[in-house]
């Protein structure tokens, strides 16, 4: 490397004397001070610079330039500390791509040449991949005005794995005739097993190659001609080469059929000079140094220029958490069907909201301590609706309203015991009862909230999470209608394909348990409960008789997991979750079918 300032400020002062091409005549020793100059050498000085490009484009080309003496005074001093390089590096006739080591100077340099040039063209030239070839146009385009491009769209045959495969190895009809025994054939159990044998078989006997032989008991493959020609492998070889002309129609439908070929279209650009061409490139500076504003060499130096379309580097700031975001789709799907949201702001309940105005019995093993959380401090309620509350409690214990009840010693101790909610639908409970004492309208509520069980923590549980839930009270409400409106619940959601099963709630009856068929798992997902809340429940609060009142609920991490493709909902929900998660995923956006 040369390391003399003044050697190169002499150098750049000579060639300055010159116009870029015309009067600078190259000699033996350019080629050896080329090579030897640094990139800092280069981009200090703006004539060097275009000399080293435009000794670099001699030697890509091939130039036999380089063979006499240099007749200038200062080329005869160089000469003396530099030998003289009479070998130059040429590039070969192919084009090989280990020569091209600077793909931008070499499309400048083909663009010399002539008016415009394909990047598809190129890169088949150059033998290498497309899209490094446009990194290089994208780096060209930086320089305004240097290149011009005109997006093209080309559609092209490609051959898939299958087809490489064939086209390399023979086609399956091919291998399975070659596998056949010319003599006395070969036992059709030898050739199914191999991994061409059963296409391999089917289209050798509709080509007539092949035939099947049982007269000798275990079925034989035989031949029914001497040779055969590999047709197919042929038609692969030429479009594998881009000789689509060689293969007709027909053949090519026949190819897309069987899967060995596919249409793809490819993205290219074509390239022209610009309005302010050029081979040689300067490296614009990015910075404003120091050394620049000391030296004065600011002043002819070229910066690069600021890109105020750019993205900025994006500022720290909140993120919606995957479960924030699949809730807010949720509810604006409610939002759109006329719900209204139920206030979810208490998570801790008396055991009489969340149990007993449910019609659930005290001895029901959802309320012991393996299920439950129950609150130690404090430890009860005491404030409820006196009336209603012992409603409750005869309906439990002695029945009425048509039911016999469940004829147990119902106690209220057992009522105020306070609990984590384990569900949405005590608040449910009390909007119904606060919506019976204002005296009963149409309704339609929704909630969407967290709710509490005393789980087994495992990939799919967790003893804390979130419950969605909807609920319609309307005179002579009918299964049908619920659902009626299920459907178009869900259909909003994405999920068309639904099935009800029959099932049991204590606080529902008729109850269903709905599923959905996931195309992605290609079998049915149970994906939420429901029913008509039960009389027992609704009279008690002091209901019309005439009102029926259906709900359905579900969780709301079963469709977050499946939306962001999470397995173990410990990593959606819980102090194992990742920051980079709740980060890096998009907006939820549900298939919905408006």
């Amino acid at each position: 490397m040369v390391d003399s300032t003044k050697l190169v400020s002499q150098l750049d002062a000579h060639l300055s004397l010159f116009s870029y091409i015309d009067g600078f005549v190259p000699s033996s020793v350019d080629p050896s001070v080329s090579g030897a100059l640094g990139a800092n050498d280069l981009a200090k000085y703006a004539h060097v610079g275009r000399w080293h490009a435009h000794i670099g484009a001699l030697v890509r080309d091939g130039e036999d330039c380089f063979s006499s003496p240099p007749q200038s005074t200062f080329g005869k001093q160089l000469l003396k500390q530099f030998p003289a390089n009479q070998s130059t590096p040429k590039m070969t006739a192919s084009g090989d791509a280990s020569v091209v080591t600077d793909l931008p100077q070499y499309i400048l340099n083909e663009l010399e040449k002539g008016q415009e040039v394909s990047s598809l063209e190129l890169a088949s030239r150059l033998g290498i991949d497309h899209q490094k070839l446009i990194g290089a146009v994208k780096s060209l385009l930086s320089h305004e005005g240097v290149i011009s491009t005109r997006d093209i769209t080309e559609k092209r045959v490609e051959l898939t794995k299958e087809g490489v495969d064939f086209a390399e190895n023979g086609s399956a009809e091919f291998r399975t005739f070659q596998r056949v025994a010319a003599q006395g054939g070969t036992p059709q159990a030898d050739v199914m097993k191999e991994s061409y044998g059963k296409v391999g078989q089917s289209k050798a006997m509709a080509a007539g190659w092949i035939a099947i032989d049982k007269s000798a008991g275990a079925p034989t493959v035989v031949r029914k001609v001497d040779s055969v020609v590999d047709t197919v492998a042929e038609q692969l070889k030429a479009l594998k080469l881009g000789d689509e002309a060689k293969v007709d129609e027909k053949s090519r439908t026949e190819l897309k059929k069987r899967k060995l070929i596919s249409e793809v279209t490819i993205k290219a650009v074509v390239l022209s000079k610009g309005a302010a061409f050029t081979t040689t490139l300067e490296k614009p500076e990015a910075d404003l140094t120091p050394e620049m504003i000391a030296s004065g060499s600011w002043k002819t130096t070229t910066f690069k220029k600021y890109n105020f379309d750019a993205l900025g580097v994006q500022p720290a700031s909140g993120h919606l958490h995957p479960l924030m975001k699949v809730r807010s789709e949720f509810r604006q799907i409610f939002f759109q069907m006329g719900f209204s949201e139920m206030p979810t702001n208490q998570y801790v309940e008396s055991s009489f909201w969340n149990f007993d105005a449910l019609f659930q019995p005290q001895q029901h093993p959802a309320r012991d301590a393996h299920d439950t959380f129950f609150i130690s401090e404090p430890a009860n309620s005491t404030q409820f609706p006196a009336e209603y509350l012992e409603k409750v409690k005869t309906v439990h214990s002695k029945g009425g309203f048509g039911s016999d009840g469940y004829n147990y010693d119902w106690k209220v101790e057992e009522a105020q015991k306070n609990v984590m909610r384990t569900h949405t639908t005590a608040v449910s409970a009390r909007q119904l009862y606060k919506l019976a004492q204002e005296g009963f309208k149409p309704t339609k509520m929704f909630s969407i909230d967290r709710v509490f069980r005393n789980e087994t923590l495992d990939a799919t549980h967790l003893a804390e999470f979130h419950q969605v839930e909807g609920v319609i009270a309307e005179k002579n409400l009918s299964l049908s209608h619920v659902m009626g409106l299920f459907r178009e619940f869900f259909r909003k959601c994405g999920l068309e394909n639904l099935r009800f099963k029959p099932t049991y709630n204590p606080y529902t009856e008729p109850s269903m348990e709905i599923f959905a068929y996931h195309d992605g798992l290609k079998k049915w997902v149970e994906i939420g409960n429901s029913g008509m809340f039960r009389p027992e429940m609704l009279l008690p609060m002091g209901l019309p008789p005439d009102v029926n009142v259906a709900g359905y609920g579900l969780s709301l991490e079963r469709p977050t997991m499946i939306r962001y493709g999470i397995d173990n909902i410990r990593d959606l929900f819980g102090p194992k979750v990742k920051l980079d998660m709740v980060y890096n995923n998009p907006i939820c956006r549900l298939d919905k079918k408006d």
